[in-house]
């Protein structure tokens, strides 16, 4: 099979094509022929070398997430069988033409969804629930903040907090990106290059933020939260390393937690897919949720899909089609 694989750490030519021999599976696995890979922000850490790939999965091999038809099923598999349209969250591997993947972290390719929307979905419809309903505790009526609203979490998250009834609020880096977050539900969307979002915000009554930025925004996002919110944490772009008032979080009783998925065990990862087939799934097959793809890429331009992702230009997906 084909694969795009990491020679060597660094800028986006790094990423060269190969021939791999097609995984063997497991009894708990199904093998899938890839038909498009979603490209994400850690497949770029982990081609710069910050972000290894957990024990046991392909260490030069990128890819979250993917979408695709079951080839094969294992013995104890029973959910699914061969032919099958399937998405699923892998820990890596995902630039190839075929994965290997435990049964429980596979979904039904959404009605009405193309295989390129579809493979999409699983990292950020997995981080988004875990994060903001799980983790985050967002309910109807309560008001979400998403930061980086025009990226593929931002999106999903803006789409899925207004579809379970939240007010939603967010930012991004252009008064482009803000009206595509405002299309797809946000209430107001603040332009961070040109307002302090603090500001803006400040008296919203705001009950979750959910923030891949770190840095400077830990401190603003504190002053933003109402009493018993919640500041939820999946990524540190600007900075992993802030001032707490502590003070002030015990005042307003703030809960800061945050996570990362890819390393969680498979019990853990199938739990989180039943959990979304019984709760997202419903929002995408009745067509309350709309896929946004930026741009697509044959899978051996993969060095361009990285190159673009990282001119933050893009809003939505960039997906590879193999």
């Amino acid at each position: 099979m084909k694969v795009v694989a990491i020679n060597g750490y660094g800028d986006p030519d790094v990423l060269i094509t190969q021939e791999r021999e097609i995984p063997l599976i497991s009894d708990d696995e199904v093998l899938i022929q890839v038909k498009a890979a979603g490209v994400n922000r850690p497949d770029v850490f982990q081609r710069k070398g910050n972000y290894p790939a957990p024990q046991g999965v392909s260490q030069d091999i990128p890819g979250l997430e993917i979408s695709g038809y079951i080839k094969a099923v294992g013995k104890s598999v029973e959910k699914w069988r061969v032919g099958d349209e399937v998405c699923a969250l892998l820990a890596g591997g995902g630039y190839a033409e075929y994965v290997a993947v435990h049964g429980g972290q596979c979904l039904p390719v959404p009605k009405g969804f193309s295989f390129a929307e579809a493979a999409g979905l699983p990292e950020t419809i997995f981080t988004v629930w875990h994060n903001v309903f799980q983790r985050g505790k967002l309910i109807a009526g309560e008001t979400l903040l998403v930061h980086g609203g025009s990226s593929g979490i931002g999106v999903t998250a803006i789409q899925l907090a207004k579809a379970l009834g939240a007010k939603v609020l967010a930012t991004a880096g252009s008064k482009e990106k803000c009206q595509v977050c405002v299309d797809l539900g946000a209430d107001f969307c603040v332009n961070y290059k040109e307002s302090d979002f603090e500001k803006v915000f400040k008296g919203q009554a705001v009950d979750v933020i959910l923030d891949m930025v770190g840095g400077t925004y830990f401190e603003k996002n504190i002053n933003i939260l109402r009493e018993e919110g919640r500041l939820v944490y999946i990524n540190a772009m600007k900075g992993n390393l802030v001032n707490l008032n502590i003070m002030k979080m015990m005042q307003k009783r703030i809960t800061i937690t945050g996570s990362t998925l890819r390393s969680r065990s498979k019990v853990f990862k199938a739990s989180l897919a039943n959990e979304i087939q019984q709760h997202v799934w419903p929002i995408l097959n009745e067509g309350r949720f709309s896929p946004v793809i930026y741009k697509t890429y044959p899978l051996d331009m993969a060095s361009s899909a990285h190159a673009l992702m990282e001119t933050n230009k893009h809003f939505g997906k960039i997906i590879l089609i193999a």
